[in-house]
């Protein structure tokens, strides 16, 4: 699954786009997936309790979504930490 990354999370995968396998098909799949194969792109996107902070957004096919989206293989999944500056 491919996966676009904006912001900080660029100097985490090293790529604006990142090829996942997540093995949950899900908004929460993907992020798992991401931290995963990623680490440094844990603290982008989630909480110390382990919950996506809430200045994350994540798009499925141009859609925001929730953590319980459903997330194809073929789907476009982009991923927006929190931005930062003026």
């Amino acid at each position: 699954m491919e996966v676009v990354v904006y912001g900080s999370l660029r100097s985490a995968t090293g790529s604006k786009e990142v090829t996942l396998s997540p093995t949950e098909q899900t908004v929460a799949g993907v992020i798992e997936a991401l931290c995963d194969a990623y680490p440094r792109a844990e603290s982008h996107l989630v909480d110390d309790e382990d919950a996506l902070r809430p200045s994350v957004r994540v798009a499925v096919d141009g859609e925001t979504a929730d953590m319980d989206r459903s997330c194809p293989p073929d789907a476009k999944i982009e991923i927006f930490p929190a931005m930062r500056g003026g």
